[in-house]
């Protein structure tokens, strides 16, 4: 999925789940601030979006690292969390099956 998609599919998430039904993915810019001024979001809000995207995406947010904080400044950082935490867990499983592989040739 490409960047852009999953910023789409992002913003359209945060309408649904957070109840905006007043906005479109449109009026949501991939650089706006989700909390404060700009789109308003506050921390139920942050709580609700990351029980979604820990169900949806299948990744692990640790509420108690203060650098999670700044991947849900905006939806282009969500999106690039998101990837990130992906393919962490993919290169985790390709070494766990590069284990057993070896364990068993040997």
């Amino acid at each position: 999925m490409s960047n852009k998609q999953l910023e789409l599919e992002l913003k359209n998430l945060i309408i649904e789940v957070l109840n905006l039904e007043d906005l479109t993915a449109d009026d949501i810019n991939s650089d706006t601030l989700l909390f404060g001024d700009e789109l308003g979001l506050d921390s139920i809000d942050a709580l609700e979006l990351g029980v979604t995207l820990k169900k949806k995406y299948n990744i692990e947010i640790d509420r108690e690292n203060e650098d999670i904080k700044q991947y849900f400044e905006s939806v282009a950082k969500l999106a690039q969390f998101i990837k990130q935490q992906k393919k962490t867990k993919n290169d985790h499983i390709k070494r766990k099956n590069s284990s057993r592989i070896k364990k068993h040739i040997c």
